[in-house]
Parts: structure tokens; C-alpha cells; sequence
């Protein structure tokens, strides 16, 4: 008799059977045959706990690196590629520079892939170097929408490593948005990839509480380590799905320089802060205070001995901790107010 805890399944790559669909979404059904060892009629595999499922990986900036170190230091995976997006300018004299991800991966001896157009280039890639289908295709922040090509690549499911608690937040930017509106919680959801951005149905979350002065820069630390560990306690698991729910959906877009823009005679301090915690240090905020264009640091909706106040909209003051003035230093506000008389 075969151990049912030794017992896992993928969708054989010749077999014509297709998941089975119910509302839109995937569900996966997984079926135990007694003795079989090699692919059956109904295209599913066997296979024990002692072999690995093949990954490509798709990541680009540093959340990504969490998931990608687990995957590569778990027996139960073996990533045979990763993809990241293209070398960019960077820095103030724009330097061509590689991402987190593709560092990374090269350090440990892994195939890096960068196209420009995933969706027109990865399939002839694979080919062309003898790259066989993964399993899983993983996706932590690739910074790409992936078509239905990409999605059907994979022998058992594309995943998603995402920073909210879906539904709320789908998009480019949940991390920040969830610091920019207030939320008392956030957390991370492992999803099944769907076309639709972010609508694929749900195999884990974990949620993670939002501190009053949490920072957008340290709960991306925190979310992407809980989602790393998330990703392989799932992919080990059968995989269970639940659809997302249609009610209490939200959407967050790309950040854009624009988006750090605040106005003290129309925003309370409380909105500021929040810019302040959610957007540094990129797009950043600036804003004009005793006649000077600053960007605000670090920000306190309490007075301090470094701070120096700056009156807002409705009787509210917000305090400047840490400011910048275009081609200077980064300055504590109260010293960089002292030296303006």
C-alpha cells in the first residue's frame, strides 16, 4: 500500500487533461492510485518526498530574495532557472546596475534569464537552451504582468508570493498603500496566478499587524521573510485552493514621483506622516516649508528635541525629524531650522 504522506502529483506535460475549472478559478484535484509508479491515463505523476519539484523563478528587487534563498535551500526544490527584470540605470550618475535578484542567483550558480518582453521571449529561450517545463513557476514582485502563455507554462500551478491579504491592495504597491491608508493589519497571501492581476484563488495567507509608526521599508523586511517561510510550508503541502472573495476588493497602482508631492495647507499632519512612512525612500517627500523645497525624512506626530514644527490643514502640526534640501546632506530639522536665521 502506498503512504499517502509520500504521495504528491503534477499534470503530466504530454497528457491532454486540463484542470478542471469552477467559477474561473483552478482547483486542483489530486488522486491516489494504489501502486502506480509511471505517468497513468489520467496524466499524473507519483512521486515520494524524496524528490524535488522543479522551479523557475521570476523576482526582482530585494522581497524577492527571502523566497528565492528558501526555495534554493530546501532538498524539495530544485531551481532550474531565474528570471529578473534587465540591468537599469541607477544612482545619480546612472550607473548600469543589475538587481537584487540576478546577484543573488549568480552568486549561488543559477541561470539568470532577462527579457525585456517575458511573454514574447521566455518560451523560445527554453528552448533554445534545453530548458524542460518547471512544476511551479514562483513569482515574488517580477515587476511584469504575465499573459496566459506564461501562466500555462508551469506542469502544476504559477504562484504568486504577494504583500496583503487579498483582496485588499491587488496590484504594484500593497505594502505602501496599506501604510498610506491607516490599516491596522496587513499581511501575505500565496495565491494561484489568474489573469486578472492578483484575482487568483487563495492556498495560504498569514497576517502580520501594522505598528502605529511602522514604516513601509520595514514591513516589507518583515513580509517578505513571512512569505518566503509561507511559500514552502504551501508548496509542500497539497495544494488547496479557496476563491477570493468579490466584496471589499481594492487596487493599488504603480508608485510615481508625483505621488510624494504634499501640500502642508490642505493636508493634515496625520496624512503627511503617513507619505512620510509609506514612501520613503522612493518616490519620497517633498514638500515647502519656510520657503524651502525639503524632503521629509523622518517625520513625528509628536514633538521632539531634534524636531521643529510645521503648522497643516485643520489646526494640525506635523514634526520635522529628519529634512534634505536639494543638493545637501540629509540635516535633524531643528538644526537645519537654526541655520535658516
Amino acid at each position: 500500500m502506498v503512504d499517502e504522506s509520500l504521495v504528491c502529483f503534477t499534470r503530466d506535460k504530454n497528457s491532454k487533461s486540463e484542470t478542471n475549472l469552477n467559477d474561473e478559478y483552478f482547483r486542483f484535484q489530486f488522486y491516489i492510485f494504489l501502486g502506480l509508479s509511471r505517468v497513468s491515463d489520467f496524466g499524473f505523476r507519483v512521486y515520494n518526498d524524496l524528490m524535488s519539484h522543479s522551479v523557475i523563478f521570476c523576482g526582482t528587487p530585494d522581497f524577492a530574495l527571502p523566497s528565492l534563498q528558501a526555495l534554493l535551500t530546501d532538498d524539495a526544490f530544485n531551481v532550474t532557472l531565474v528570471i529578473t527584470q534587465p540591468d537599469r540605470p541607477a544612482g545619480r550618475k546612472r550607473t548600469l546596475t543589475p538587481p537584487p535578484v540576478k546577484i543573488f542567483a549568480e552568486k549561488n550558480g543559477i541561470p539568470v534569464f532577462q527579457p525585456e518582453n517575458i511573454n514574447v521571449e521566455l518560451r523560445d529561450y527554453m528552448e533554445k537552451n534545453n530548458i524542460a517545463k518547471p512544476d511551479f513557476l514562483v513569482v515574488v514582485a517580477y515587476g511584469k504582468i504575465l499573459r496566459q502563455v506564461i501562466l500555462d507554462l508551469p506542469l502544476i500551478a504559477p504562484i504568486n508570493v504577494h504583500g496583503s491579504l487579498l483582496p485588499r491592495w491587488r496590484g504594484a504597491s500593497p505594502v505602501e498603500h496599506a501604510v498610506l491608508a491607516g490599516d491596522a493589519e496587513t499581511g501575505v497571501t500565496v495565491q494561484v496566478m489568474a489573469l486578472e492581476l492578483d484575482a487568483g484563488p487563495i492556498l495560504s495567507m498569514r497576517s502580520l499587524p501594522i505598528e502605529p509608526r511602522a514604516t513601509s521599508h520595514e514591513l516589507r523586511d518583515t513580509l517578505s521573510k513571512i512569505g518566503a517561510k509561507l511559500l514552502v510550508e504551501t508548496l509542500k503541502k497539497p495544494l488547496k485552493t479557496q476563491p477570493q472573495p468579490t466584496s471589499d476588493i481594492t487596487i493599488c497602482g504603480k508608485l510615481e514621483r508625483d505621488d510624494g508631492k504634499v501640500d502642508p495647507t490642505t493636508m493634515t499632519a496625520e496624512e503627511i506622516d503617513r507619505k512620510v512612512r509609506a514612501l520613503n525612500p522612493w518616490p519620497s517627500v517633498q514638500c515647502m516649508a519656510e520657503g524651502h523645497k525639503l524632503k521629509l525624512i523622518e517625520t513625528s506626530l509628536d514633538a521632539t528635541t531634534r524636531s521643529t514644527p510645521l503648522p497643516c490643514a485643520h489646526q494640525t502640526t506635523l514634526h520635522l525629524v529628519t529634512v534634505q534640501e536639494a543638493g545637501k546632506k540629509p540635516m535633524i530639522a531643528a538644526d537645519w531650522k537654526r541655520g535658516l536665521h
